[in-house]
């Protein structure tokens, strides 16, 4: 199937949530690839995603479909960052609903041109005083960049972060094809995974 762009539904609406159903997403890459732990036993993080996908499937119905408050304060305070970042940057980013590869996606903040893309964070102050002291990419967003790269085919993402009166962080990454790679197989094997869970579920 390949690579599908869907730049015409609004992040957060019931279309974004439908289209997204089902499949794991780069939001969550990082606890897809979660391993075994030493003495053979499964991350719970992963198989509750697992769990939570697997009834999206069977019922038809995305696991969440509603905004609350701090979400809709994420969305204003998004546009803000992006509109911060259009001038330092002297870019036009482009909204993108969602961009399905295969059998995985992501929801990237926005293009920007034809190699690049944008991911915005919205910090507390003092998460945001120790991004801006240490400079670097939060390890804990290593999974979900790397995975928005594979999943757009785009060559490099600038991550944002944001807090109101302080110094944006603006961190360009480019692809990791090691990272890539792994990540690709870990998809693979939890996809594998969920779909032999969905079969044990509906022959049951």
């Amino acid at each position: 199937m390949g690579m599908e762009i869907f730049d015409d539904i609004e992040q957060g609406s019931p279309e974004w949530f439908a289209i997204r159903a089902g499949i794991p997403t780069a939001s969550m890459y990082s606890v897809v690839s979660q391993k075994k732990g030493p003495r053979g036993g499964i991350p719970k993080g992963r198989t509750t995603y697992m769990y939570k996908l697997a009834g999206e499937i069977i019922t038809g119905e995305p696991m969440d479909s509603y905004t609350n408050a701090h979400m809709e304060r994420g969305k204003e305070r998004e546009a803000e960052a992006r509109e911060l970042y259009a001038i330092i940057r002297d870019v036009k980013p482009k909204q993108v609903g969602f961009v399905k590869n295969d059998n995985c996606g992501c929801s990237p903040d926005s293009f920007v041109g034809d190699v690049g893309l944008l991911e915005i964070k919205d910090a507390l102050p003092h998460i945001q005083i120790e991004r801006l002291l240490k400079g670097a990419l939060p390890s804990e967003h290593v999974h979900q960049v790397q995975g928005q790269l594979k999943d757009t085919q785009r060559e490099w993402l600038d991550f944002m972060s944001h807090c109101r009166g302080m110094p944006p962080l603006i961190i360009r990454v480019h692809r990791d094809e090691r990272k890539i790679a792994e990540l690709k197989v870990d998809i693979d094997a939890f996809n594998e995974e969920l779909h032999q869970l969905v079969e044990k579920i509906r022959g049951m």
